[in-house]
């Protein structure tokens, strides 16, 4: 068992507009997630089922050729290797669980953030 405080977490940058604290356990990931207006997720997928609350702010996702506006209060949950993509439509926290662990975040290598 092991308690963790988001406060005496460090934000970690993923891009200028993007940024996350991330608590993981043996099976299951749990981020808090900052994006700023206008910011944007690229289309992605995982192996991970994801589920993101709002918790400030609103996300419009595009999945599988449908748009889904997300706003505070209100849960989304994708399932494993469905390509998604999000943009920040005001300045957002989130919250995303994700099963299995999502390694490419751990380890740096979610290169998509990066991508134009």
């Amino acid at each position: 068992m092991e308690k963790h405080r988001w406060n005496d977490i460090q934000w970690q940058e993923v891009t200028p507009e993007i940024s996350r604290k991330i608590i993981t356990g043996a099976n299951v990931m749990v981020a808090h997630v900052r994006l700023r207006k206008g910011s944007v997720v690229p289309e992605h997928s995982h192996v991970s089922e994801q589920i993101t609350s709002i918790l400030d702010g609103s996300l419009q996702f595009w999945i599988e050729g449908r748009e889904i506006v997300v706003g505070r209060g209100e849960v989304l949950v994708i399932p494993p290797h469905v390509p998604h993509k999000a943009v920040a439509l005001e300045d957002t926290l989130d919250v995303d669980v994700f099963s299995p662990i999502r390694q490419d975040w751990l380890d740096g290598s979610d290169t998509y953030f990066r991508k134009k």
